[in-house]
């Protein structure tokens, strides 16, 4: 008899040896957080009057929700306390980068889209370093990989549309 036809499958003890498991709510929300970036490639790809503005808040919107990321990153280096200081290295990169980024902008150079396909990339490739790290539970890897694939390819959409529009 496998473990999960077993009586005892869904005790607690059972239960926790999984691992924590995610709540309903961090998928949904999780996956609601696309909602602005899906308004924003819209608005850009048909032209809309708001389509620069559109642009913007794409970049604006990918730029923080990256920045989170490395947030995630050095809260989980704390947890674990075991973490060397290359993790805390890596942890601030996303708004390093996100910021450098942004800079074509404030110097009138070529913007915004390859900083939105860079930075669509940067999120869809996070999950590797989550992956790396090692600190991640199976479902939230899961959540992460779905969640940083969309708004990556999302941001990167935003970015051609931008080299189009632009």
């Amino acid at each position: 008899m496998d473990s999960t036809s077993s009586p005892d499958a869904d005790t607690p003890a059972a239960v926790a040896s999984r691992g924590p498991s995610l709540a309903p709510a961090s998928t949904g929300l999780g996956l609601a957080g696309l909602l602005p970036q899906i308004v924003c490639v819209a608005l850009a790809a048909t032209g809309h009057e708001y389509a620069f503005t559109a642009l913007a808040g794409g970049f604006a919107y990918a730029a923080a929700i990256f920045s989170f990321l490395g947030g995630v990153w050095w809260g989980q280096a704390i947890a674990k306390q075991e973490s060397g200081a290359m993790i805390y290295v890596v942890a601030v990169l996303p708004s390093l980068l996100a910021v450098a980024l942004f800079l074509p902008w404030s110097f009138g150079w070529d913007w915004p889209g390859p900083a939105l396909i860079y930075l669509g990339a940067l999120i869809a490739l996070s999950p590797m370093v989550d992956r790396a790290m090692g600190f991640a539970a199976p479902d939230f890897m899961r959540l992460r990989i779905v969640l940083s694939l969309c708004l990556g390819g999302l941001t990167i959409a935003l970015g051609f549309v931008a080299e189009a529009i632009v």
